[in-house]
């Protein structure tokens, strides 16, 4: 089983899949007594479920609040097997993920629209993969929006940055523990929109920087410590 890995002050990662044909994105975990806030879904019900055993075996509270750094599948589908939580986005998540809820997703569907767009084909493959089967699975609308900023009651901090990988991206940062979770925000956009002009934003990325934490996690990448913390 894979093991939580603590980063810093009250943040844990459940480490992502370096394979890319996986698509399985980090999740957060910043524990506090008053119950945990859970940075990401999972790809799946089976990924959610991993990482709740391994909550559980780290001894860290259960979460009560669960936040989507932004819509899209590796992050937000394996909200329905999170129980008891409170499900945060930003505003511009609702109407997208209402209309992936809409959506009758089985193996079959999946083939059909890579048939139809072969530019879907690695997305569509790796939710395949990540869902052996279909029982009892939806897509979880965010149950509180916000839009600008958002401060929890355990000072975890949520931030819209939008960006060319999702209008809905937000910023997640914890000041307590040095910690700034980006989710995918200056990622391109996802294969099959995007263009040969496409790619990282790096001003996005300077701008982080400049605000100097100690650590920087995007969702498919290892942690970053900031080089000012490394001296």
């Amino acid at each position: 089983m894979v093991e939580l890995v603590h980063l810093s002050g009250r943040v844990w990662l459940y480490p992502h899949d370096p394979d890319p044909e996986a698509v399985r994105p980090s999740v957060a975990v910043i524990a506090d007594d008053r119950g945990s806030v859970l940075v990401d879904a999972g790809n799946s019900p089976a990924h959610a479920t991993e990482i709740q055993q391994a909550i559980a075996a780290a001894g860290l509270p259960a979460p009560t609040t669960l936040v989507y750094t932004h819509h899209h599948w590796d992050h937000s589908w394996g909200a329905s097997a999170w129980e008891n939580v409170e499900v945060i986005a930003h505003a511009a998540a609702v109407d997208l993920l209402e209309a992936e809820a809409k959506r009758p997703w089985s193996h079959q569907y999946l083939r059909d629209r890579v048939a139809e767009n072969p530019k879907l084909g690695p997305s569509f493959r790796a939710r395949a993969l990540a869902m052996p089967g279909w029982d009892g699975f939806e897509v979880i609308v965010p149950h509180r929006t916000f839009e600008d900023t958002l401060t929890l009651p355990t000072g975890v901090q949520l931030r819209h940055v939008g960006g060319n990988h999702a209008p809905d991206s937000l910023v997640v940062l914890d000041p307590e523990s040095g910690v700034m979770l980006l989710g995918d925000c200056f990622y391109p956009p996802p294969f099959h929109l995007r263009t040969e002009s496409d790619g990282m934003d790096f001003g996005m990325v300077k701008r982080f920087l400049a605000e100097r934490h100690a650590w920087y996690v995007d969702a498919h990448s290892p942690p970053r410590e900031s080089p000012e913390s490394e001296t």
